[in-house]
């Protein structure tokens, strides 16, 4: 840095806070390390007692913090975020709309690893809403090496490290199971959970079957909706390993490829997901689903109506946080539930 004369330092860089002092008023800066000097900013300079200043001198090689702020703006940006304008060195992105929020996890820290600057995120498979914030990035001296900002370019690759994936309109049909309802002897409590659940995306319920545990009618009723153009079939209850539990057998015999049966999550142990060979999803959906305010439903649908496919690697990933501690009030999906994936 250099001392230079404040009337001269329009377009310099400040290397240090100015504080301003009114007392019983305020005592905070009124200038901040980083701040680019305008002439409007002269004569409050001057207020303040400040008739010299020490600027930023500029040095081949050498970036500002802002400079570097941008570069890591676009080695995480992609389709759907906004920034915010760089301030104090940091900018942050935000969500230009609903949608599923992913994170390259493993190149992500690869750049953190890289030294003198920070990315921040939200966990990856966030669901997010419009203006909500996703991630903050700032180099942590005022300058920075331009060889040390190449290095973090080179480490993250071409593709962004960050991505938004909307959510899609998908038309749905619910099947329920079980002869106790089918009989009328208890009441559908599934379809009113399901319903509640699906308002949060863009979504049509376009048809409501209740039926018994007879696998060939399930089935039946599953091929029904996909003709029918159902773009995402929930089947619930009779999903465990009871004899008279028959929903599995009934999606498999559907010919859909089954990712998994069973899951490491709880709730939601006996959770099933499959796809057709059109691609629309099939899930079997345990009774706690009915009952329990958070599941593994929850952590796979957002995914589901982003039409980000579901492997078998990323429900055994679940495990790592897959334990709801059905805290109150209920924080999700702003907690640790899922979040370890």
């Amino acid at each position: 840095m250099k001392q230079i004369a404040t009337t001269d330092a329009v377009g310099h860089v400040l290397c240090h806070d100015i504080t301003e002092i009114v007392p019983g008023v305020v005592k905070d800066a009124a200038f901040r390390k980083g701040h680019v000097v305008t002439d409007a900013d002269i004569p409050k300079l001057l207020s303040l007692g400040k008739e010299h200043l020490y600027v930023w001198e500029c040095q081949e090689g050498m970036l500002h913090e802002d400079e570097a702020a941008e570069i890591l703006y676009g080695l995480c940006a992609g389709p759907h975020m906004l920034p915010t304008p760089v301030k104090e060195g940091k900018i942050e992105l935000m969500a230009g709309q609903d949608g599923l929020f992913t994170v390259d996890v493993a190149r992500l820290c690869a750049v953190n690893a890289t030294g003198e600057l920070i990315i921040a995120t939200r966990h990856t498979n966030s669901p997010v809403k419009k203006g909500d914030k996703l991630a903050g990035m700032r180099v942590i001296p005022l300058i920075i090496e331009a060889r040390k900002m190449r290095i973090a370019q080179t480490v993250a690759g071409d593709a962004p490290l960050l991505a938004l994936h909307p959510y899609t309109h998908k038309k749905v049909g619910i099947i329920v199971t079980g002869n106790e309802v089918y009989a009328g002897r208890i009441k559908d409590a599934f379809t009113p959970v399901l319903q509640n659940k699906l308002e949060a995306f863009p979504s049509e319920i376009i048809g409501h079957k209740t039926l018994g545990d007879d696998p060939v009618a399930i089935t039946g009723a599953i091929a029904d909706f996909v003709g029918a153009g159902a773009d995402l079939v929930f089947v619930s209850g009779g999903m465990s390993v009871d004899p008279d539990d028959r929903t599995p057998l009934a999606i498999k015999n559907t010919g859909a490829r089954v990712v998994s049966y069973g899951a490491p999550a709880l709730p939601g142990a006996m959770f099933m997901l499959s796809y057709m060979a059109s691609g629309i999803p099939i899930m079997g959906l345990p009774g706690c689903v009915m009952y329990a305010a958070r599941t593994i439903f929850d952590l796979v649908l957002p995914r589901v109506m982003a039409d980000v496919p579901v492997t078998q690697p990323d429900l055994a990933a679940l495990g790592h946080g897959g334990l709801c501690l059905n805290c109150a009030p209920c924080l999700f999906p702003n907690c640790a539930f899922g979040a370890g994936q």
